[in-house]
């Protein structure tokens, strides 16, 4: 039995650790600048705000023709300028916002290359079999974690209940 989960655990890691390491190392990509987005960091130009939030998404609302169900709202330094970035309604598009004339506009299409690492990390080029396929790969981390506990609780066991017999057994010959 024992023999049998090992190789059960074998199997069941191997099969979870490979989309484990494809979502973490698109990950990491993702958190060196430039390397997937082509944008860079810059410090927000506070005095160069004139748009409040709130009539940043009035702007936003205005360029898509209804209200907008915004899940998101942020303020960051693009091409120089502080914009607006409202997510939420349009799928995985966003609308900006220059947060200083207001005048608002669709994100341009990402490139190739950020698409192919956005589907990598978060869709895991899926499309539609995303969610089974996340059902999946949980259910075997978890067998794989509980295979795990039962080996070391079976190796770790035997280890402590032979290590006292030993000493009973000592105890019983003095």
């Amino acid at each position: 039995m024992r023999a049998f989960i090992y190789k059960l655990h074998l199997l069941l890691g191997l099969a979870a650790a490979v989309p484990l390491l494809g979502w973490a190392a698109s990950g990491f990509l993702y958190s060196i600048p430039n390397a997937v987005e082509g944008g860079v960091i810059e410090k927000i130009a506070a005095e160069r705000v004139r748009i409040s939030p709130a009539e940043a998404i009035e702007s936003a609302n205005r360029l898509a023709g209804r209200e907008l169900p915004t899940t998101a709202l942020t303020l960051l330094m693009k091409d120089g300028r502080p914009q607006y970035q409202s997510i939420g309604g349009l799928g995985a598009d966003s609308i900006f916002i220059d947060a200083e004339t207001g005048v608002a506009e669709f994100s341009k299409p990402p490139t190739a290359r950020t698409r192919f690492f956005r589907e990598a990390h978060f869709y895991f080029f899926a499309g539609r079999w995303q969610v089974p396929l996340l059902l999946i790969l949980s259910a075997i981390a978890t067998l794989s974690v509980l295979t795990g506990i039962y080996l070391n609780v079976v190796y770790w066991g035997g280890r402590l209940l032979g290590r006292r017999r030993k000493q009973l057994t000592e105890v019983g010959d003095e």
